[in-house]
């Protein structure tokens, strides 16, 4: 059974797993009321709509 010769220092067990914690970018959906670019299920921050509802008022 294949056993280590050497401690794997913390640095080196870290670089080998940078790349598993990367963070995707979110996706864009565009508002179908404004056409301005938010996040999914999330309400529109322009016009303040979800779902073709009025549910944050913003200023005009």
């Amino acid at each position: 059974m294949a056993v280590p010769k050497r401690k794997v220092s913390k640095a080196r067990r870290d670089k080998r797993r940078s790349s598993h914690w990367k963070l995707s970018t979110p996706n864009l959906v565009a508002c179908p009321k404004c056409g301005e670019l938010r996040m999914p299920h999330r309400a529109c921050r322009n016009c303040g709509t979800y779902n073709n509802r009025t549910v944050l008022k913003t200023e005009a």
